[in-house]
């Protein structure tokens, strides 16, 4: 009991327990280093694409990579695998973009993003191929426009942009997600659920072999690229969170096999270049590794803010470094005469700067416009009295 007009002292705030600190004490600003290891991963697939490979790029440069680089386009041929880290940082931030947001706005996030620049870049690749001085043939007209919706693939249709098989599977991925768990709401339980689902269902998928619907919607080899980057979020909110771990694990031991199955062989003269399973798996390690560290917090030092440029500069980069970068090669090799490693890295300069307008001039006005016109619900009219 207590007389009239004594003022009882606050009560202590309840302290957190253990798990819940961790959650609270998860970093709230921009994970920098995500946006420098995205352009990294470019820079590796750029460099498979320039050094590391046959066919195409031999045109550009007049001869084989191998003799333009016989002592580094046995490392570049492992570029491709920067494909599979680039799975796994989607992974990640599908799953932290979609977490408690509505499925329109997560829709219009992900068209907004991903279609201003791969629009342009598909004008702009079909446009110069189909230039006289240019060696490559462009597309047909009906397959230039099927190339718009970013179906081409599934269509059987020639494709403008040899990276854009990258991109299928990450529509793929966004609807799975989307239906899975941003449709019905974002929580541990059902992220959880959906990768052990995901997981199985794809290994079931490949276990019952051939070209099925089953293998095209799962995409086994894929899926544990992006299920590791859903687990290492699951590990970002919450780095106790043991289950998450294990997610993180198992996609890893399941995507090293898949990288290796498709893309190591026997040593073999026929072959452009000899990757070693030893060396696939170390940059499938590398590139789970990096974006744990980055997940766990041990990145933050890393916070200059060109990274957040570099990350801007990736997704153009990516989209336009292949094609256009071929016929870079030529103009400043065969025709300019410039050494090899200049034109390499002129070449990678060029794309660099052609992300930056993209950027600059494509993204930075269309991608906000088109996210609010997707956003905006339609207004309701009330019909004429007869």
């Amino acid at each position: 009991m207590t007389s009239p007009g004594t003022t009882l002292p606050p009560l202590p705030a309840p302290q957190p327990g253990p798990r819940a600190k961790a959650v609270l004490a998860r970093p709230a600003s921009r994970l920098y280093a995500l946006d420098g290891l995205r352009l990294i991963a470019a820079l590796m697939v750029a460099a498979y694409h320039y050094g590391g490979r046959d066919g195409e790029v031999s045109q550009a440069w007049g001869t084989s990579p191998s003799s333009q680089f016989p002592s580094l386009h046995g490392w570049f041929a492992y570029g491709c695998l920067g494909v599979q880290i680039f799975f796994v940082i989607s992974g990640f931030v599908i799953c932290m973009s979609g977490w408690g947001r509505p499925l329109r706005s997560f829709f219009a996030s992900r068209v907004a993003r991903l279609f201003p620049s791969y629009w342009v870049a598909i004008v702009l690749v079909t446009a110069v191929f189909a230039l006289p001085a240019v060696a490559y043939e462009a597309v047909s007209p009906s397959d230039a426009l099927v190339n718009l919706t970013m179906l081409q693939q599934p269509l059987g249709v020639d494709r403008v942009l040899g990276v854009c098989w990258t991109l299928w599977a990450e529509l793929r991925f966004y609807a799975l997600f989307a239906l899975c768990v941003v449709l019905p709401g974002a929580t541990r339980h059902r992220v959880v659920l959906f990768c052990a689902v995901w997981t199985l269902a794809a290994v079931l998928a490949e276990g019952a072999g051939g070209d099925s619907l089953a293998t095209l919607v799962l995409m086994p080899e894929y899926a544990p690229f992006f299920i590791g980057g859903i687990g290492l979020y699951l590990v970002h909110r919450d780095r106790r969170d043991i289950t998450a771990w294990g997610i993180v694990a198992v996609s890893w031991l399941l995507g090293q096999h898949f990288a290796v199955d498709r893309t190591w062989h026997a040593p073999n003269p026929d072959f452009f270049s000899y990757r070693s399973s030893f060396g696939i798996i170390a940059v499938v390690t590398l590139g789970f590794a990096a974006v744990a560290a980055i997940a766990v917090g041990w990145t933050r030092w890393a916070n200059w803010r060109w990274l957040t440029v570099a990350g801007a500069l990736t997704y153009p980069f990516y989209l336009v470094h292949e094609h256009l970068g071929w016929v870079t090669i030529a103009a400043l090799h065969r025709r300019l005469g410039l050494p090899s490693s200049v034109t390499f890295a002129a070449t990678v300069g060029v794309m660099l700067t052609l992300a930056w307008v993209l950027n600059r001039y494509v993204e930075e006005w269309a991608t906000p416009l088109l996210r609010r016109a997707l956003n905006r619900r339609p207004t309701s009219s009330t019909p004429a009295d007869g």
